[in-house]
């Protein structure tokens, strides 16, 4: 193995960084399948519901962003 020691834990913290990545992917899917049970046992209440849809949604993308933006200054700025 040649190289900087300090390099390969930079590539190595940004590959342990990006798992938030799947993370999100793997939240979104539990919140909108959470979501669309709910609503074909409730109709009614379904359309309330669409919103905090869109909020949780939206929390599990920005951890995804979060990590993605972690993964990006281990690699470049440390």
């Amino acid at each position: 193995m040649e190289g900087n020691i300090a390099e390969m834990g930079q590539f190595i913290g940004a590959g342990l960084a990006c798992v938030g990545m799947g993370g999100a992917g793997i939240g979104v899917g539990l919140v909108a399948g959470n979501f669309l049970s709910g609503a074909l046992r409730n109709p009614a209440a379904a359309g309330e519901q669409t919103a905090t849809l869109f909020i949780g949604i939206a929390f599990a993308e920005a951890l995804g962003i979060f990590s993605f933006l972690v993964a990006l200054l281990l690699m470049f700025a440390v």
